[in-house]
């Protein structure tokens, strides 16, 4: 009986707050810092010649599709992605590397990758050229 009670009041109060027009979004408080999603570009314009590229699970892939009909993205132009915290990949037909966006939605890479890429602490992830290992030759940029 205790229980029923208690279950009544629970939707009464609920139903209150409705009807005043408080979301039950308000009501569960912000959502976890985990859940929520970031604005990222990558801008890969600086990639010649100008190819695909795809970060697994968010974009389409670029390995199986037909080149001139894919709706995988091009280095073309940047893209925005929305993205969770979390662990990623990018990568074209020649390479890929690990990055990360952190619980402040901002980018983490690795430091030997600096050559090529730029971003850290940002949000914007550009890849300034074609090879991420670091070499011996001049820089592609």
């Amino acid at each position: 009986m205790m229980r029923r009670r208690v279950a009544a009041w629970g939707s009464i109060v609920l139903a209150g707050f409705l009807a005043a027009g408080v979301s039950t979004s308000v009501l569960a408080g912000p959502p976890a810092s985990h859940t929520k999603e970031y604005v990222i570009t990558v801008d890969a314009t600086a990639l010649t010649p100008p190819t695909w590229w795809y970060v697994p699970g968010v974009t389409p892939i670029i390995w199986s599709l037909d080149p001139d009909n894919t709706e995988a993205l091009r280095t073309t132009a940047p893209h925005e992605l929305k993205l969770k915290p979390g662990s990623y990949r990018f990568g074209t037909f020649t390479f890929d590397f690990p990055f990360s966006v952190t619980l402040d939605g901002v980018l983490e890479f690795a430091p030997s990758l600096d050559q090529c890429v730029s971003g850290r602490g940002s949000r914007t992830l550009t890849i300034k050229c074609s090879r991420t290992q670091p070499y011996g030759g001049k820089p592609d940029y």
